[in-house]
């Protein structure tokens, strides 16, 4: 079994975080080192380590994180100018919590996320 999180005590609320929003499959929460003036993570409640670790049986929950993303996009104001949804795995790919999360950003212009060369 993975190791718990820090976004486990989060959902449990052991530890403080400005909760946005939760329900018994997604938490979402005010990103403490916020790259943009919008910068929430939305998480499963349950604790999914990669996107290479997502079983079907997880569907319902992810599908969640879309759902909330759109609601919490549309509460913050960001959602006709548009904003970013991110999720990050393993190491290479900029994962720093091994517990998948979607990051929602925006309120700002954010520019192209890749170079052409890629």
């Amino acid at each position: 079994m993975a190791e718990e999180t820090i976004f486990s005590k989060i959902i449990r609320r052991e530890i403080p975080a400005d909760i946005l929003y939760q329900d018994d499959l997604v938490t979402a929460f005010r990103d403490i080192s916020p790259q943009a003036p919008t910068h929430v993570l939305i998480i499963p409640n349950h604790l999914i380590p990669t996107v290479n670790d997502v079983k079907a049986s997880d569907e319902k929950a992810l599908g969640r994180l879309f759902t909330v993303a759109a609601k919490l996009a549309e509460e913050a104001g960001i959602a006709e100018d548009g904003y970013r949804l991110i999720m990050n795995c393993n190491k290479h790919g900029g994962q720093e919590v091994y517990h998948i999360h979607m990051h929602l950003v925006g309120g700002q212009p954010l520019g192209p996320m890749l170079s052409k060369s890629v």
